[in-house]
Parts: structure tokens; C-alpha cells; sequence
């Protein structure tokens, strides 16, 4: 669940006549929007969100990165590699507040009503609400949404699902989700912000190919260009149904957004300074700190810009896979990473521009700091003599260098735990009973990170490690890791703001050998699977805190991944032919949701 826009998961076809909007009155006992823990900001009369320009002009064009590749307009099944921003062509029951940690409010749903107990939830649909052919959007279509997205969708939507026993409909505005188990309190959000799919549409095309055909949605865009692995448009739909509801004024000004494509990062770059695309967030330190001095920003025509990050900053890092018995003891684990020297590589490949990542759930009061609070131990304690003695004290957190890049003191202590895990140095090769060699082989895809790699490789090396860097294209990452075919492997993770259901697709036993499931260090711990539980289980916002911080402890004493880093903020750079709201979204960046074409603007840069 989350805004259309905060996501990068198309098409010609004929625009049909505006549809007019019909007012639905709101039923007496039941609510305009829903909140994990029952809070929410906005009342049931609210007018538009905090964080929009209510006013702001409809037009011009917003082009952005999209990224390397793409071979499919499918976005729900684990085949392909789909194109970026397709979630702006798909409506849902009801749409994210990306100014609350866990609020949506009615989008499709115009009421919702609970069940007393939990077991169920009910949503009364907007007779206006249509697709973009001009087709009603039924109870039917949403049944068939969620049986097709859990039978047939991606391993991920099965995970989220498990616990809804079944939709449905009763007449053509309603429709009730049936809840199974005791972990209820996540899924109401979850079933609600799933896609709305059309099912004429899909009794028509095969749901579980890859395709480069548009697909039917009843979102605020629709497709209407684009060229493999080089760009895909999509036009603001003049006749969106929904464009005059609360949770959309303001928002969806450009008339077309533009997502495109380049052979890696380096290319990307030449490609805003050249004018070929407005937007670029840039990832890089060393360019953000040394590349951004191009003619056109030096005269003001591009403008640089920070803003703040405050959702938690996630779990990017190199996944160690656990399933390959060389990586299956922590110790061994636990060395590799003390070989990364992350001071060194701040101060001279960062630019010092971020801090280290040391939790799973970074930049978040659910982080896990010191020893645990009384708190975290009722909750850890029943699995005290299951659970490594480094739980119960000072959290475990990535060791801190000397910054010299070979921190002798560190490779002794990654010496010691991998001769107690049986890999001695022979020869100089580090080598286990059987005679053979501990080798670690990093797949990327961006050869920027060769810069960072190489350095972690030597010091691997002084330990007898024999590493390297495997090079692949994007396809062929994006195949190995939902096989987890690799040693080693980037990835980053952002972690809900109200962590719940999608721990499981994280870290659970359930899913680790499920190809396509995020578990990239395929994790089997009953701990974890249970301290999971009792994150799901939470009632109270205290309690869920308490539970992932637990959590958070035992990943971290595991050493399943080497953290890598963050910073709070997004760096942008943009052609300054655009405006802004004067509040910026909480949770997210805003660009492509709440900012505006300014015509004043864009005719004083083409006068330059």
C-alpha cells in the first residue's frame, strides 16, 4: 500500500467522454478511511492533503530516470522486468497519506466498515469509479483482483495474502474481505491498497505472460508511448474519474510524465546535463560532491536541491547467501564484514556525505540501540537459550576502523572467528577440512560500485579469501537474485514506516527458498519467524516498537548482510521549469505527485 508514485512498477488507445462524478453519501456507521491504529489526521469532510497546491496548473511534461531496463508492461508477476510507473495507471480501494505513518483514505471505497471482531472488512465502492476503456469498475473486478494477484501474482502478494480467506461481492459497489488467524491487524490496508484489475480485460489476456501491450487500468495515466530500454510516456487521462476527490486535488499536474532509460548511471548523468530528461536523484556520492558543475547549473538553469528523508532509510547492503554452506556459520559471516572498511571508504570515496547503515530499520525509532529496554527482554527472553549471547547486551553493530583502509586489528579479529569456524590459512588461501578455498564472488550491475568493491576484495584477499567481482546486465541480475544464483549480492530494502505482513517476505523460514521472495540471505530462524508474529500481533504502536527493535536484534547478531550506508536526505538536481508546494510530504519526495509545470518558469529558461 503507498501512493501510485512512491513506486516504479503504459499505451494508445482512443480517450473516451469525461465520466461525471456522482456523489456517494458516506453510511452512518462506517468510516472514510483507515489507520492500523486507529488514528487518522483527516477528517471525513477533509478537502485535499496538507502537502498539495489545491490550485496547482495542469500541464507540460515531467521526464525522470527510469533505469536500465525493461521488457514488460506486467508489474504483478515474477516474470520480466517491468517498465517504471506503472502503478500510476491502477486505482485501489483506497489511497495512502504520505503525511501519516499508516493512514489511507477512500479512493475507489468511498466507505468502509469493520467488523467488530476483526474477521472482516467492507468496502463500499464509488459507482462513478471507471477504467480507462469507460467501464464501470464493479465489486467483480475487485474480487477478481485479489483471487488472480494471490493465485497467480507475484510469490510476494501470496505472502501478503495468506491470512485473507476470500473477497465477496454482493451486488456491484461491495465488497467483503474475509480474515482467517489472529494476525489481523495489517490486512484491512493490505487488501485495500492492492490494484484494482479489470477482469473483462484479463478473461481476454493471459494474466501470467509478460507483455509490451498496455494493460487496462482506471488510474490517472494511461500509457502512450514508448521503446524498449529507452523510454515509456504516459498522458494524464483528461477523463480520470477520480481527478476531483480529496485524495487526488492537487496532485497528477503533468500532462506527461517520462521515464527513461541508459545503459548505467554514468550515461543517466549525460543524459540531464544534455536537457534529454528534466529530474535526476542522484545515488552517487562522488558525483553529487564532484560532478554537478556543468555549465548549465553554474548559470541557474538546473537547480540542486536536498530535501529530507524522513522514512527509514533501509537495508541496503551485500547479502550474504546463507543457503551455500560457506556462508551458513555467522562467524564466517561476521568476518567477511569486518573486512569492509567503511571510514576509509567515506572519507575518500564518499565525500563523507553518509553514515554507516548499522540496523535493519535505520533512520526509525524502531532501530535497536544499546542493551535491550525491559521491554525488548519480555519479549526475547522465552528464547533465551536459542538465541546467541549478544542479544541480551550492547546490540551488535558493524565494527568501527581506523580508516587507514587495512585496519590490522580488525583483519587479526576476522582471522580468529574464521579459524574458530574451521577456515584456517594455508599457503596463504584460506581453506576449510576438506581442503578448500573460501571464494566469494560479488555480482553487479553498476561498475560504479567496482570503486567500492575492490577495496573490500584486497582486504578479503590479505585474509586468504579468494573474491571477485562477477559483472551481469540488469536482466540477468534481476533473474539470479529472485533464484538467489549468487555469494554476494546488493540490494536495498526500504522498510514499512508500520512494519507488519511484509517482515515475512523479508526474513521468514516460509519464504526463503520461494524464488522471487526478498529473504536474498535465506534466512531460516524460528526466532525470527516468531519474533515476526509478534510484530504482526502488536496493538499498540509501543508494542509493535518493542517487537521490531527485538527483532532487529537478532538479525544484527546474526550478520546475514555487510550494512552498507545512508543519508536522511534525497539529493536533485532538475531543469528549473517547475514548482513546488510549500510543504513537502513527510514520507516522500513529491516530485512527480505534487509539483507543477510553471509556464512562467519554463519561458525564462527557454530565453536564456
Amino acid at each position: 500500500m503507498g501512493s501510485r508514485v512512491a513506486t516504479t512498477q503504459h499505451w494508445t488507445s482512443a480517450l473516451f467522454a469525461a465520466v461525471a462524478l456522482v456523489s456517494s453519501p458516506a453510511l452512518a456507521n462506517g468510516s472514510h478511511g483507515l489507520s492500523i491504529f486507529g488514528e487518522l489526521k483527516y477528517p471525513a469532510d477533509f478537502k485535499h492533503f496538507d502537502y498539495v497546491n489545491p490550485d496547482a496548473p495542469k500541464g507540460g511534461r515531467m521526464a525522470t530516470i527510469g533505469g536500465i531496463s525493461f521488457d514488460s508492461f506486467n508489474p504483478f508477476i515474477l516474470k520480466g522486468d517491468s517498465a517504471a510507473g506503472l502503478s500510476l495507471l491502477f486505482d485501489s480501494l483506497v489511497e495512502a497519506a504520505q503525511d501519516e505513518p499508516d493512514a489511507a483514505y477512500g479512493l475507489v471505497a468511498h466507505t468502509i466498515e469493520r467488523a467488530a471482531d476483526g474477521k472482516s472488512i467492507t468496502f463500499h465502492l464509488r459507482p462513478e469509479a471507471r477504467f480507462s476503456d469507460g467501464s464501470s469498475v464493479t465489486s467483480a473486478d475487485v474480487v477478481f483482483s485479489f483471487n488472480t494477484l494471490k493465485e497467480k501474482g507475484h510469490p510476494s502478494y501470496r505472502f501478503a495474502l495468506r491470512d485473507v480467506e476470500k473477497a465477496e461481492a454482493d451486488g456491484a459497489h461491495k465488497v467483503t474481505y474475509h480474515f482467517t488467524g489472529n494476525r489481523l491487524r495489517d490486512l484491512p490496508l493490505t487488501v485495500g491498497g492492492l490494484p484494482i484489475l479489470s477482469k473483462a480485460y484479463y478473461d481476454k489476456v493471459d494474466f501470467t505472460k509478460t507483455t509490451l501491450v498496455p494493460p487496462l487500468g482506471s488510474g490517472p495515466y494511461k500509457l502512450s508511448d514508448h521503446r524498449a530500454n529507452a523510454f515509456v510516456e504516459y498522458a494524464r487521462r483528461d477523463d480520470y474519474w477520480a481527478k476531483d476527490l480529496a485524495v487526488n486535488r492537487g496532485r497528477y499536474n503533468f500532462d506527461t510524465l517520462r521515464f527513461q532509460y541508459y545503459k548505467d548511471r554514468g550515461a543517466g548523468f549525460l543524459g540531464l546535463s544534455a536537457g534529454d530528461y528534466d529530474l535526476r536523484e542522484e545515488f552517487t556520492s562522488k558525483r553529487w560532491a564532484t560532478g554537478y558543475d556543468f555549465p548549465a547549473i553554474k548559470d541557474g538553469r538546473v537547480k540542486l536541491l536536498t530535501l529530507p528523508d524522513e522514512n527509514p532509510s533501509g537495508t541496503q547492503g551485500w547479502f550474504l547467501n546463507t543457503r551455500l554452506p560457506k556462508f551458513s556459520d555467522p562467524r564466517v559471516r561476521r568476518a567477511i564484514g569486518y573486512a569492509f572498511d567503511f571510514e576509509w571508504s567515506n572519507r575518500n570515496l564518499f565525500y563523507n556525505l553518509y553514515q554507516r547503515t548499522t540496523s535493519y530499520f535505520e533512520n526509525s525509532n524502531m532501530k535497536a540501540v544499546g542493551k535491550p529496554s525491559p521491554e525488548e527482554l519480555a519479549i526475547l527472553e522465552p528464547y533465551r537459550e536459542k538465541l546467541p549471547p549478544d542479544v541480551f547486551g550492547e546490540v551488535v553493530t558493524p565494527p568501527v576502523s581506523d580508516g587507514s583502509g587495512r585496519d590490522r586489528k580488525l583483519l587479526r579479529e576476522a582471522d580468529r572467528l574464521l579459524n574458530e569456524a574451521g577456515w584456517t590459512l594455508k599457503n596463504r588461501k584460506r581453506v576449510n577440512a576438506n581442503g578448500e578455498q573460501l571464494e566469494i564472488e560479488f555480482i553487479r550491475v553498476d561498475a560504479a560500485f567496482d570503486r567500492i568493491i575492490s577495496p573490500f576484495i584486497t582486504n578479503l584477499k590479505l585474509l586468504g579469501i579468494e573474491a571477485r567481482i562477477r559483472p551481469v546486465d540488469a536482466s540477468q541480475y534481476e533473474r539470479r537474485l529472485k533464484s538467489f544464483d549468487f555469494d554476494v549480492a546488493i540490494a536495498r530494502f526500504v522498510m514499512s514506516k508500520t512494519p507488519g505482513i511484509e517482515l515475512r517476505n523479508y526474513f521468514s523460514s516460509d519464504v526463503a527458498d520461494v524464488d522471487g521472495s526478498r529473504n536474498l540471505a535465506g534466512l531460516k530462524n524460528p526466532v525470527v519467524d516468531a519474533l515476526i508474529d509478534k510484530a504482526m500481533e502488536a496493538e499498540t504502536r509501543a508494542q509493535l516498537v518493542a517487537a521490531v527493535k527485538a527483532l532487529d536484534r537478532v538479525l544484527r547478531a546474526y550478520n546475514y548482510w555487510v550494512p552498507h550506508w545512508y543519508k536522511a536526505s534525497h539529493h536533485l538536481a532538475y531543469w528549473d521549469r517547475f514548482s513546488r508546494p510549500a510543504t513537502k510530504p513527510k514520507y516522500a519526495r513529491g516530485v512527480l505527485d505534487t509539483w507543477w509545470y510553471d509556464e512562467e518558469k519554463a519561458a525564462a529558461l527557454e530565453a536564456r
